[in-house]
């Protein structure tokens, strides 16, 4: 019984890490799609402006200029399970010594629908390199012939910042400086 459940949990955890490398690599492309998108409307409206400038644009409303910058960011998505099949083992390739700890889950469920928060841990290595992360990740779950399934999930990278040393402090502890008397 241990067994079944070790081997499952794994192949949970890569599912999970495969996801999120499958979205950090979306998340790439898109940014690198979006910044020349934008280098190439910027030299388009530089050509327009130059050329002919009776033709002005049309004021967007908040929600349509969200609508439209979304409809550009998106690259095409992942369709069938063999496409999928095939970017999740490429990533997985690339990984070996893969750890994703889930900590804190909080399960709500009402009827047919439920959801779930937690964090997890993330920590591998990828192309011979350490990696590891942290985030949060909510999913929304509806039950389907009497199986739950995700139909959606948002996942969140928490960065870890390191705070920053001045460089004239000297190394050790610095007490804090006295407030001045009122």
């Amino acid at each position: 019984m241990k067994n079944h459940f070790a081997i499952h949990f794994d192949d949970r955890m890569i599912h999970k890490v495969f996801l999120f490398f499958l979205a950090a690599a979306l998340s790439v492309n898109c940014i690198s799609l979006l910044a020349a998108q934008q280098k190439d409307k910027k030299k388009k409206k530089d050509s327009t402006t130059a050329t002919d400038s009776s033709n002005t644009l049309i004021p967007l409303s908040d929600e349509q200029q969200i609508d439209y910058m979304l409809s550009e960011m998106w690259a095409p998505p992942v369709i069938g399970w063999t496409s999928y099949l095939a970017i999740y083992q490429q990533q997985r390739a690339r990984m070996q010594q893969v750890r994703m700890d889930r900590l804190n889950t909080y399960i709500k469920v009402n009827g047919a629908t439920g959801w779930a928060c937690y964090q997890w841990d993330f920590a591998a290595i990828v192309d011979g390199q350490p990696v590891s992360a942290q985030g949060q990740t909510t999913v929304v779950l509806e039950k389907r012939s009497n199986r739950w399934v995700i139909v959606h999930n948002h996942t969140s990278l928490v960065q870890n910042l390191q705070p920053a040393v001045p460089a004239n402090a000297p190394s050790g502890q610095q007490q804090p400086a006295k407030p001045p008397p009122r």
